[in-house]
């Protein structure tokens, strides 16, 4: 038997009311099919929902039977969300990575575009993918009443709310905040790796110029100069064997 959403309060009043502020370069940017008036517009709105739900789509995780479904309008961006959040690249790549409060919180910021209302909302979503899997958590939050008001059928789910008034920075991306693995996994992987895709850049001709103060200016110099010998000649410890005064097991022993 599945258990019902447990109850979860909003931990702030500010996720109650509407964003009051003047537009700026962090507004959120809905994509849309139904504005989308060509080809290419299609694409855009297609791209815009792999990189919301996978961060970034190889072409081996593309599915083209469903793009070519959304183009002709067979089915609406709210059943394309769907099926990228059911489909195996999402669970095989994910969902078997991570814990289910990590699911939890990753398909609330990802589908509903806000942050979750504490650790009382993520304890109320687990205990739905416990029971019901990911495609019972998946269906609730795409039919609740917020995510049709937010997003509606035709609209690919964002970030809202990044800019906040009396905050001189607006709110940090999902995909910083919650990255794709987990500290475990990361570790596993070998990551964070720095990646380097510019090109690089040569110096320019004026710094291979030689303007006084460099070592190999005064190398040829410095081999004319006699060696330097100890004033103590031979006296000491110098002619001592160390190696032979070291004691050492051997491993036939």
């Amino acid at each position: 038997m599945a258990l019902p959403l447990l109850k979860y309060a909003p931990t702030t009043q500010n996720s109650r009311v509407n964003a009051l502020r003047v537009g700026s370069d962090e507004d959120p940017k809905a994509v849309s099919m139904d504005k989308a008036m060509d080809r290419e517009d299609q694409n855009f709105v297609i791209e815009a929902a792999y990189r919301q739900i996978f961060f970034h789509a190889f072409k081996v995780d593309r599915d083209r039977t469903l793009e070519s479904q959304l183009r002709d309008g067979q089915i609406t961006v709210r059943d394309f969300i769907r099926s990228l959040c059911l489909s195996d690249t999402f669970n095989r790549s994910f969902y078997n990575l991570n814990s289910n409060y990590k699911v939890a919180r990753h398909l609330v910021e990802k589908l509903l575009g806000r942050p979750t209302h504490g650790k009382s909302e993520e304890i109320a979503w687990s205990a739905v993918l416990m029971t019901r899997g990911v495609r019972g958590m998946v269906d609730d939050i795409l039919d609740s009443q917020e995510y049709l008001d937010a997003f509606g059928y035709d609209t690919v789910p964002y970030h809202r709310n990044r800019v906040v008034g009396s905050r001189e920075l607006g709110e940090t991306p999902f995909n910083i905040t919650s990255p794709r693995y987990d500290a475990y996994y990361r570790g596993i992987l070998g990551f964070p790796q720095v990646v380097y895709t510019g090109t690089a850049r040569a110096f320019p001709e004026r710094s291979r110029q030689r303007r006084g103060g460099f070592v190999e200016d005064y190398l040829p110099w410095a081999r004319t100069l006699p060696a330097m010998r100890s004033s103590a000649g031979t006296s000491g410890n110098t002619g001592m064997d160390y190696m032979a005064k070291v004691p050492y097991r051997s491993i036939g022993r």
